[in-house]
């Protein structure tokens, strides 16, 4: 496998996410050949048409410039309210401008997410997939990647405790890598 360089960035501010927790067990086991680069979102002011058409700010150019150097890109979405959540969202509506120029313009996406609901976080990824039919971007459509229960799977700290989540993290990431060479 060649080498792959993934951008992942968890959809949530919250310093204890488990969303951020997936995205650094991602990192921690992602397959020989690929390396895992975590983007703070914090970085990221809400989009307004107005601050884009004076230029984008420096947290926006970092993120747009980081996904722009990514063979791939990692997303850990939250669900809130049956849906993606404005972090998550607010992201992408950066990184789809300008459109049919977008960094995300035939980018490989893979899509995952961690809950203490019992249907992780099937709805908002579902909801973030119809966004990437607009950007042009191809998101992995299998496996999926739902952490439900996510309050028993990650220990005070953060660290992922689960057997089975982690190997089939560990699946999912092996899979992503065979995605992204797909669309080179």
């Amino acid at each position: 496998m060649a080498d792959l360089n993934v951008l992942a960035f968890a959809g949530s501010l919250r310093a204890g996410s488990y969303n951020r927790a997936l995205v650094r067990a991602a990192q921690a086991l992602a397959p020989a050949g690929m390396t895992i680069t975590i983007f703070d979102l914090a970085e990221v002011p809400l989009y307004n048409g107005d601050v884009e058409a004076a230029g984008d700010p420096p947290g926006v150019a970092r993120f747009k410039d980081a996904i722009r150097a990514a063979d791939g890109v990692l997303i850990a979405t939250p669900e809130y309210n049956h849906g993606v959540p404005g972090v998550t969202k607010n992201a992408i509506d950066w990184a789809s401008r300008p459109p049919r120029q977008a960094v995300l313009d035939g980018k490989p996406v893979a899509i995952m997410g961690a809950s203490p609901g019992i249907t992780g976080t099937a709805r908002g990824q579902s909801q973030l997939r119809q966004a990437f039919e607009f950007t042009n971007s191809y998101a992995m459509p299998q496996p999926e990647l739902l952490v439900f229960r996510a309050h028993e799977k990650f220990d005070a700290e953060g660290r992922l405790t689960d057997e089975a989540t982690a190997k089939f993290l560990t699946a999912f990431l092996e899979a992503f890598a065979v995605w992204i060479p797909r669309f080179r």
